[in-house]
């Protein structure tokens, strides 16, 4: 008998090695005894519920149907009435791109208002390892932050490592809007950090929206902290490629496309936040009048010209960041194309003095972070170019910008 008549069983044992590994990783994270992956999700099982609701006799709209369409039919309601859907389908409507922004806030606040009760269960119970009651008390934590009154939850969804999405003034009135684009190892346990604030989701637009408002005073602005992708973990095999940003992608213009009013948008992508912002480049909304990146290790394009969108492209690179030496290629799938801060590429080159390092850029008093709110409120001829002739200014006029919408 040859060594190819055993393959069989030699892929049996390797089911089982593999089961084994499993069941040893699903051990150390305390989900042996009780895991959240059995069954639907917590937003499936809202937006299951959601298409088999009905509401004076008639069913409830699509919940992917567009978001003029949702517009719409909340829009057809009584207030008591869209009260009454955010309390029965509070994680549906919570991330219902076209609901009332004031409804989604209300609705995410009665999300994890609930998820904070099962984690305080998950954290004494016996079925779960240490670890698994560790992570339950992190997670219980981050929901009680994140129910602090004044804060406004745009989105939410707590499986797997977590998703949300929060607002930094009033979205409903605002003037220009800016959203953070943040990159790898962003998710629910690192949207806020206590450590360097400014490197995580929240501290980035906090830190922003202040720069914004000392720019310009008398704009209203507003800034979402955008994390409602799943992101890659870490500098692996995820982070070298465009699939988790191909998916960050749809979910960004699904976003955008749901933001009430007709304000200016602008996006600040950081790191592998550019990678998603590239991609979704070519279906933006036509509001969206800028994509400035920043530590980006490539935007999946060799020109800006190839972006295909409206947008003004600008770019910045602290000289200490190690993105810098990161191969600018794409090959076979791996790596993101051109580097977005090189003369080729076309993009606008921006100063990002006093950033230090790769995870600097949104620190108070960086020029860094008061060009990008210089952009933020449209002011683009006040922005400190990286080069001495000022180039990427050229052309540009804040009026005639701001009246892009």
């Amino acid at each position: 008998m040859t060594s190819f008549d055993t393959s069989p069983q030699l892929n049996v044992w390797r089911a089982l090695l593999a089961l084994a590994v499993v069941f040893v990783m699903l051990a150390t994270t305390g989900w042996t005894a009780l895991s959240s992956h059995r069954g639907a999700t917590p937003l499936q099982a809202s937006l299951s519920s959601w298409e088999h609701g009905r509401i004076h006799g008639r069913s409830l709209p699509d919940p992917d149907a567009s978001p003029g369409r949702l517009t719409r039919f909340f829009a057809s309601l009584t207030a008591q009435e869209r009260t009454h859907l955010a309390h029965r389908y509070p994680l549906a409507v919570g991330n219902m791109n076209g609901a009332p922004v004031a409804l989604r806030y209300r609705a995410n606040r009665l999300a994890l208002t609930e998820q904070r009760k099962v984690e305080l269960g998950r954290m004494h119970d016996s079925r779960l390892s240490p670890v698994g009651q560790q992570d339950a008390g992190r997670r219980m934590h981050r929901y009680q932050s994140l129910l602090q009154k004044g804060r406004q939850i745009l989105a939410f969804d707590p499986e797997g490592s977590g998703r949300v999405a929060e607002v930094l003034g009033d979205l409903q009135r605002a003037e220009r809007v800016s959203v953070v684009v943040p990159g790898v190892d962003t998710d629910l346990l690192t949207f806020q950090k206590t450590n360097r604030p400014y490197s995580a989701p929240v501290g980035m637009a906090k830190s922003l929206y202040a720069a914004e408002q000392a720019a310009s005073p008398t704009t209203r602005t507003a800034v979402i902290a955008w994390a409602d992708y799943t992101a890659p973990a870490g500098l692996g095999i995820d982070s070298a490629t465009a699939m988790r940003a191909a998916e960050g992608s749809l979910r960004l213009n699904a976003m955008l496309r749901g933001l009430p009013g007709k304000a200016p948008v602008s996006l600040f992508c950081h790191s592998y936040g550019s990678v998603v912002c590239g991609i979704a480049a070519p279906g933006l909304p036509r509001r969206v009048a800028d994509i400035a990146v920043a530590a980006s290790p490539g935007m999946r394009v060799e020109n800006a010209s190839h972006l295909r969108t409206t947008a003004q492209v600008w770019a910045m690179r602290d000289a200490t960041d190690w993105v810098q030496d990161v191969p600018y290629l794409e090959l076979g799938g791996l790596g993101h194309g051109a580097d977005p801060v090189s003369a080729a590429f076309g993009a606008r080159v921006l100063s990002a003095r006093g950033a230090k390092g790769h995870a600097g850029y949104f620190e108070p008093g960086t020029e860094s972070v008061r060009n990008f709110a210089e952009i933020g409120v449209g002011a683009y001829r006040s922005v400190h170019c990286a080069r001495e002739e000022n180039v990427c200014r050229e052309g540009l006029s804040g009026a005639s910008m701001a009246g892009r919408a």
